[in-house]
């Protein structure tokens, strides 16, 4: 299957969407995805999305679905930043709405990981859940790159792995607390990182045993394609 974490436009622009549209069908293998913040830029999130499904890609915002025999969970997240550091809601409405934004991203995940009984799980985002895959970039933007509010349903569910884009300057690796692999398969990322080969990441998963152990993950017999623009 094909993973694509989000930004699968520019400016989200319908026509943008439509090239995209037009590849989709050469390929021969399942494909979902979630939405970036580019594709949210030009306020026609849902025209943009209503060209991808029509074009048989399944995008996922705060839902599931079963591919090969593997659960999916998908959301886009938000920003707001990480541990001790991340942003509370206190002070003006502004910011008490930017909070609210990433704790219901969070729910619409915690909802997503609910509805599946898969023995493998996996969670796709465009925005970080945790700090490691972000660090490299410019710290004055770490709040804008995720926000651990994603980490919380990830423990609390048996994930085997996540995927995000979003930091184009992070890093390629990192766990969660409970130690769940997250990669960053971002773009600009991969093809800094891996300048020999095509800028998308295979793992193989098993889709018919128990979660994997954090540090096994990513070994198995199903191959999962992730990449993100």
């Amino acid at each position: 299957m094909l993973l694509l974490a989000g930004d699968l436009t520019d400016y989200g622009l319908p026509e943008e969407a439509r090239v995209l549209a037009k590849e989709l069908p050469a390929l021969r293998i399942p494909v979902a995805a979630v939405m970036g913040n580019h594709d949210l830029e030009s306020g026609k999130s849902d025209e943009v999305r209503q060209i991808l499904v029509d074009a048989g890609l399944i995008v996922l915002d705060g839902d599931a679905c079963e591919m090969l025999g593997i659960g999916i969970a998908g959301v886009k997240g938000f920003g707001g930043g990480f541990g001790k550091r991340a942003l509370g809601p206190w002070g003006e409405a502004i910011i008490k709405q930017f909070v609210r934004e990433a704790v219901d991203e969070a729910l619409k995940l915690e909802a997503a990981l609910a509805r599946l009984r898969t023995p493998q799980i996996v969670a796709l985002l465009h925005y970080s859940p945790i700090q490691q895959t972000v660090d490299g970039e410019p710290l004055e933007i770490y709040p804008f790159l995720g926000s651990s509010r994603l980490e919380e349903p990830l423990g609390r569910y048996p994930v085997s792995m996540v995927f995000h884009g979003h930091a184009h300057r992070g890093k390629p690796e990192g766990f969660t607390k409970n130690g769940v692999p997250v990669y960053n398969v971002s773009m600009p990322l991969l093809t800094r990182t891996f300048a020999d080969r095509p800028p998308f990441r295979v793992f193989d998963v098993p889709v018919d045993a128990p979660a994997l152990p954090a540090a096994a993950a990513a070994r198995g017999r199903r191959a999962t394609d992730a990449v993100a623009s």
